[in-house]
């Protein structure tokens, strides 16, 4: 069995959108997982970017996307303790639903208490993403500083 990952992650800059990229590969790579959904790759060109269809196309993918997916991947890379937005909104909607949340953090400093507790699996580098084995899920806590 393999499963179904939305990749939640801020690509708005450089470093964020080559740390994607590789968070990409690294699912693509992974023997365990069927598919992922990327909302990076999922844009709607068809809409003017941020107009009003755009954010309902993006919007209503992104959340049916979370909705089929079996694991959400969080990368919550962040600069002075400010997560992005959309991967904090992603993360808390997955847990409410009973989906299973990885983290990857490759930046050093410590994790929001509300990602900290709930995650299934905390990783520091993206080679775990592409090894881990996603049908078994198995738990790998966090235990640094919380803030």
């Amino acid at each position: 069995m393999t499963k179904k990952i939305y990749l939640a992650s801020p690509f708005f800059d450089d470093e964020q959108i080559n740390r994607v990229k590789q968070v990409e590969s690294a699912l693509t790579a992974n023997d365990t997982v069927a598919s992922f959904f990327s909302p990076r790759l999922n844009q709607h060109e068809e809409f003017e970017l941020f107009s009003e269809p755009w954010r309902q196309a993006t919007y209503a993918g992104d959340v049916k996307a979370i909705e089929s997916a079996d694991v959400l991947v969080a990368v919550i890379d962040y600069e002075d303790n400010q997560v992005d937005p959309g991967t904090a909104w992603e993360f808390g909607y997955a847990v409410a639903k009973g989906i299973p949340v990885i983290v990857l953090k490759e930046k050093s400093g410590a994790v929001n208490l509300m990602m900290g507790v709930p995650l299934q699996a905390y990783f520091t580098n993206i080679e775990d993403i592409q090894h881990y084995n996603f049908d078994e899920l198995k738990t790998v806590p966090f235990s640094g500083e919380i803030f």
